[in-house]
């Protein structure tokens, strides 16, 4: 997995809140700095996570890297704001209220033993059958979760029961990601 630098995140992070600003006609004066071409061309996972006042305001990303990282940025970060199924479309009146978080993925790794499983560094993906769920790393630190629970969590996010992760038709994943913010990492207009 690729790492990016302090530059690279804060083009990332621009790049994701200028696209969210147009989509929602709000002037702006930030303007994303151009990506260098192995970052442009580099494919990754890559989710954009949305906070207004703290608090979860959208969330989608890929698992898997389909575009480059910047295109993939761009399309989250809609997704995100206006979406993301759990909450209605963002408004441009809360454009000023949102903060934005953007993690990179690594590829996907199968976990043949749950103590492979370490809290804060990995996300998890279960799935059985079509139910399939997926935790970023930080949500368990962010909730102060251990592995038991953190795999419990994630089964309930794919619809299975909490002890779904100790069924042997059961398949648990692990990636780990970079994960950068406009709180770490402030993005000014």
């Amino acid at each position: 997995m690729i790492e990016f630098d302090t530059e690279q995140q804060f083009s990332l992070l621009s790049l994701a809140r200028k696209t969210i600003a147009d989509k929602l006609n709000v002037e702006t004066s930030i303007e994303p700095a151009a990506f260098d071409e192995k970052i442009y061309m580099e494919k990754c996972g890559a989710f954009v996570t949305l906070h207004k006042k703290g608090k979860l305001r959208g969330c989608i990303g890929y698992i898997e890297g389909h575009k480059p990282v910047p295109d993939t940025v761009k399309e989250m970060a809609i997704s995100a704001a206006f979406k993301d199924s759990r909450f209605s479309p963002l408004k441009a009146d809360e454009y000023d209220l949102i903060d934005l978080e953007i993690s990179i993925l690594s590829p996907i790794e199968k976990v043949e033993d749950v103590s492979e499983i370490v809290v804060g560094r990995d996300g998890l993906i279960i799935t059985r059958g079509y139910n399939r769920g997926l935790l970023l790393p930080q949500v368990a630190t962010e909730q102060g979760w251990d592995r038991k629970t953190f795999l419990e969590q994630t089964c309930r996010k794919a619809g299975l029961p909490a002890n779904a992760w100790q069924e042997p038709s059961t398949v648990i994943e692990k990636f780990s990601a970079q994960v950068f913010g406009e709180k770490s990492l402030p993005v000014s207009e």
